[in-house]
């Protein structure tokens, strides 16, 4: 649905031109150029909506290692960790009808997807891991999301030097089928390193879009007064792109 909504606002932008202004040499070259564009947009998307490669267990790396925040350090999240994650929630709200609040048993019983995907960081280093976790896009509908959604945003337990992590993506990539909210890395719950209990895995984007430690999934209709505004902790602090494609 999200898809074909996508498809139709960028044919709208067509629909209804003047056919004395198509009559004239400039109406004529306004409405090529503007045929190409449309058509140069529909591949764009068309490559969004692409599944990324998926890998054999045979390619399993055989250490994936931890990047970024390896741990949390609160008192709050160290007691999550000696429960086992038991009382660990997430939370989904923002512009939606039905706010949820999810455990961890939740997420497992919801239908499951696992990939075997390659982990392609910023700085340089790959691995290939085997995830498993529900599609992002299965809670998005359950939830409900407004007409106004343009953005999700993905808040975590972690806090770098006092700011609060947080990433986003834009509907697009959230309703691919390979976005997923990860519960389990090759077959066994996901290690503290690796981002405990749950994280993103956002297989069209750079590793650094690919949140930890998840607590809350909140959909809005902007960015500007998150963070600083650039849709996320690197993008404000580092200068790092917001769309990080692969």
């Amino acid at each position: 649905m999200k898809r074909r909504a996508v498809m139709a606002g960028i044919g709208a932008l067509f629909v209804g031109a003047c056919s004395k202004v198509a009559d004239t040499k400039i109406g004529a070259s306004l409405l090529d150029a503007a045929e190409d564009w449309h058509r140069k947009a529909h591949r764009a998307l068309a490559d969004r909506y692409a599944l990324v490669r998926e890998y054999s267990k045979a390619d399993i790396s055989p250490y994936f290692r931890g990047n970024g925040s390896i741990n949390v350090e609160t008192d709050a999240y160290q007691r999550h960790v000696s429960e086992g994650f038991d009382n660990w929630r997430l939370e989904v709200g923002g512009l939606v009808r039905n706010p949820m609040s999810l455990s961890l048993e939740n997420i497992r019983k919801l239908p499951q997807r696992t990939q075997i995907t390659r982990h392609d960081c910023v700085e340089g280093w790959s691995a290939i891991g085997e995830w498993t976790g529900p599609q992002l896009s299965l809670i998005l509908e359950a939830a409900g999301i407004s007409e106004d959604a343009k953005f999700i945003v993905f808040r975590c337990a972690d806090n770098l030097n006092g700011a609060e992590y947080y990433e986003s993506i834009d509907l697009v990539d959230a309703m691919h089928p390979q976005t997923i909210i990860a519960h389990q890395l090759n077959g066994e719950n996901l290690p503290v390193k690796n981002g405990a209990p749950l994280r993103m895995r956002i297989e069209k984007q750079l590793g650094y879009k690919h949140p930890k430690y998840l607590t809350a999934i909140e959909v809005v209709s902007s960015l500007d007064a998150i963070g600083l505004g650039k849709g996320g902790y690197w993008e404000d602090r580092a200068g790092y792109q917001w769309y990080a494609g692969i």
